[in-house]
């Protein structure tokens, strides 16, 4: 254990802090974003007293993204 076991959680430690910024980022600065959460393919279902949304599309378009992020970020 010593410092390549520090350094990788250090390492770990700034990567989780640059995520959850970006995802701070995203749920303040979300409603600004044109089209972000009405997407064709997000689902709506509409009733007397409930409403039920699931931004199937969205989470599609937002995992795509995150994800080649993180292939290229990973990529050393």
């Amino acid at each position: 254990m010593g410092n390549s076991f520090t350094a990788g959680i250090g390492r770990m430690l700034i990567i989780a802090g640059v995520f959850l910024v970006i995802l701070g980022l995203l749920f303040f600065f979300g409603e600004r974003i044109p089209g972000l959460g009405r997407l064709p393919g997000d689902i709506v279902i509409k009733r007397e007293k409930f409403v039920l949304y699931f931004p199937l599309a969205t989470c599609l378009l937002l995992s795509l993204l995150l994800s080649l992020l993180l292939a290229i970020f990973s990529r050393r």
